[in-house]
């Protein structure tokens, strides 16, 4: 917390001084932010929707086979 408490001290010195511009302080925010929330998103391992949707797909076609493969062997020891 006291780095950030530093971050916007010197911030604010600097639009105090007139080195930064609003605009100048909106973009760094923006990027800081979008920084930390790719920072906390990777830590996540999160993956995309389609990702998330291909990976879905294999394994409902990963359990149609499975079921037929169980299927299959309680048919051969029903026989055999």
């Amino acid at each position: 917390m006291e780095k950030y408490n530093k971050i916007l001290k010197n911030l604010s010195e600097l639009v105090e001084k007139g080195f930064f511009t609003s605009r100048d302080l909106k973009k760094t925010v923006e990027e800081s932010i979008k920084f930390q929330l790719e920072n906390i998103t990777n830590k996540l391992n999160l993956i995309s929707r389609e990702e998330f949707e291909v990976q879905k797909k294999v394994i409902q076609k990963l359990q149609k086979e499975l079921n037929k493969l169980k299927t299959k062997k309680i048919k051969k020891k029903k026989n055999g």
